[in-house]
């Protein structure tokens, strides 16, 4: 742990669906400045709080710990509000493990992969259902999605 490397795309059609069950997250941020964002997330019975640092390139600082599902619970009702909420899908192609995560609430109708790299440079086989890379637009940090939800763009 300590650096996350990713990269983001835009979902095309419904391809992807079939390949894997989602699991529903709920995730709030206790801070989202672009120095550090804090993050608290439910995934089915668990807990977690991740700190991040700010993004350099498809890189960052990143921090994650488990914690009990009732202090998770807790603090998301003292996050910045609405809460992202989204299904994710952990689907296996080309080696990687892409996380596609369909957004609800708010940012319904955004569908959006990731997949985590161990240098910014490694060469990537793309899936057929993968669209316009965003992994540099702002819009689509699930942080900023908060105050700017897919909804209303």
């Amino acid at each position: 742990m300590g650096k996350e490397i990713e990269r983001k795309y835009l979902v095309r059609g419904d391809a992807w669906r079939k390949l894997a069950e989602g699991v529903r997250y709920r995730q709030g941020y206790l801070s989202t400045v672009k120095e550090r964002t804090v993050r608290v997330r439910t995934v089915d019975d668990r807990g977690y709080l991740t700190v991040k640092g700010v993004t350099v390139g498809a890189t960052r600082k990143e921090f994650e710990y488990g914690i009990p599902a009732g202090d998770a619970a807790l603090l998301l009702e003292m996050c910045e509000q609405p809460l992202v909420e989204k299904v994710r899908y952990k689907i296996l192609f080309g080696g990687l493990t892409w996380e596609v995560d369909e957004f609800e609430g708010a940012n319904q109708g955004l569908v959006v992969a990731e997949c985590e790299l161990s240098s910014e440079d490694q060469r990537i086989e793309l899936p057929p259902w993968i669209g316009e890379e965003v992994t540099a637009d702002p819009r689509y940090f699930n942080s900023n999605l908060i105050a700017h939800p897919f909804s209303k763009w």
